[in-house]
């Protein structure tokens, strides 16, 4: 690693891609470092992805962070002044950043954004401090903000174990480049309750998060040996289970946390329906109402006319496999 001191006034725009967990993570083993308590594998949407501008400014007398077009407070840009704060002492420079930073898709509503969200500005915010990181680097660092994000700064399946600082990529078989996931978007405004406090409450109200610390790896393993033996039943079998034992344990929490809407459970039924008349789809859900649905790119057509029908459904996204996070031509 290398960094090269900054001019009067340096910029950089990235792009990252969302991911979806195939094995779920949560709830933090070290809730200073933020680390995961459990390990979890993800797939990189190609379909939703962040763009993130980061431009440091000698002029500026504080950060300044715009999401989506709308300023941020600083209450709600705490972990983005954080994560260049880091840059900042890596680099040793301390001006001040402008950050701007727009989704194509639904934000803080438990589509993922908060991870291409991080991934993005910690390859464009690095960039424009002067700093070369390698991938683990930045996978350390998106992480540090978000665990999810360390995962989007990869393309493809991404692994990250429990109390790992960064993730790894999974090399596998054709068949798997060509899966698909099917985003049913059930309600595409943000979350009642955000994800960190979600974890929080979970780990500490719920009589099930002990059970799902237990369980979470076995079948975080057989989502692994799965993905790599490109068996798509056994797969989705598997990511169906890390599912639900996550929703399990969220549901016990005190008070519960229910991010399911009715549209959710139709859509989970539609699912159901859809396998049972032959259709190979599987499920799942994360802090959220929306049903993201694996299956094959053959396959995709039928899955979305079925949850297109469902009441509830508002739009759908379909995408293939993501690649890594990347630079896009300056502001």
């Amino acid at each position: 690693m290398s960094h090269a001191v900054i001019g009067a006034s340096s910029a950089s725009k990235a792009l990252a891609h969302s991911n979806i967990a195939l094995a779920k993570y949560w709830g933090k083993r070290d809730l200073a470092r933020n680390l995961p308590d459990v390990p979890s594998l993800s797939m990189t949407l190609a379909a939703l992805c962040t763009v993130t501008s980061v431009r440091f400014d000698p002029e500026a007398s504080a950060d300044h962070f715009v999401l989506n077009g709308s300023a941020q407070l600083p209450s709600a840009s705490a972990k983005v002044y954080a994560l260049l704060d880091r840059v900042r002492q890596r680099a040793g420079i301390e001006q001040r950043a402008v950050v701007e930073s727009s989704n194509d898709f639904p934000t803080a509503s438990g589509l993922a954004s908060s991870a291409s969200g991080f991934a993005a500005l910690a390859l464009a915010a690095t960039a424009a401090a002067g700093l070369q990181l390698t991938s683990a680097e930045l996978s350390e660092l998106a992480r540090s903000a978000s665990v999810s994000a360390g995962r989007s700064i990869h393309g493809g399946f991404v692994a990250l174990e429990a109390g790992a600082e960064s993730a790894e990529v999974l090399e596998v078989g054709p068949l798997a480049k060509e899966l698909v996931m099917v985003v049913a978007v059930t309600d595409p405004g943000p979350k009642a309750v955000g994800s960190t406090s979600a974890m929080q409450l979970t780990q500490q109200s719920s009589p099930y998060y002990s059970s799902f610390r237990e369980h979470a790896p076995a079948a975080y393993r057989e989502v692994r040996a799965a993905l790599l033996a490109s068996d798509l039943e056994r797969l989705g079998a598997a990511m169906e289970h890390s599912t639900l034992l996550m929703h399990a344990c969220m549901l016990a929490a005190q008070p519960p946390l229910l991010y399911w809407s009715g549209a959710t459970v139709s859509a989970l039924r539609c699912v159901q329906e859809l396998r049972r008349a032959g259709t190979i789809a599987f499920f799942t859900i994360d802090a959220g109402p929306h049903v993201k649905v694996l299956t094959r790119a053959s396959d995709s057509p039928r899955v979305s006319a079925a949850l297109q029908s469902v009441p509830g459904v508002q739009r759908l996204i379909v995408s293939g496999v993501g690649g890594p996070a990347r630079q896009l031509e300056a502001p």
